[in-house]
């Protein structure tokens, strides 16, 4: 069983490009359906945060292209595995969370998922 969510120590810190407007828009919806939840994720911008990033084991060209999401053990989480990790934080995410965990969704929602970033960084000029 997993801790609670409130528990003390049981935050996780979610390493997101604060300078794409669509990826703060989706951190303000996280924030507003995950309610009580929301408190206990740290929101980390990587922009402008390289050394940091390569500290904790996270290649800066790879954090632009893929989620990341470090869990209240120290352990890193990418891609869609850092959106499990986030959407279960939050009771009215978690069955999205299952969903995305699902063998046969998985591999489909990772090639939508990787296509639509790819555009968004070619469309803004910063493809890594």
């Amino acid at each position: 069983m997993s801790p609670p969510v409130t528990e003390p120590g049981n935050i996780i810190r979610v390493f997101y490009d604060g300078a794409c407007p669509s990826c703060r828009r989706d951190r303000r919806q996280y924030e507003r359906l995950a309610g009580r939840a929301a408190d206990q994720v740290e929101w980390v911008d990587i922009t402008g945060r390289d050394e940091e990033l390569k500290a904790r084991g996270i290649d800066p060209k790879t954090a632009l292209q893929e989620l990341h999401v470090e869990d209240q053990h120290g352990g890193i989480h990418s891609e869609l595995d850092a959106y499990v990790l986030l959407m279960s934080r939050a009771p009215v995410l978690k069955p999205l969370a299952w969903l995305i965990s699902l063998p046969l969704v998985r591999p489909l929602l990772r090639r939508l998922y990787h296509r639509m970033v790819t555009r968004r960084l070619e469309r803004t000029g910063r493809m890594p």
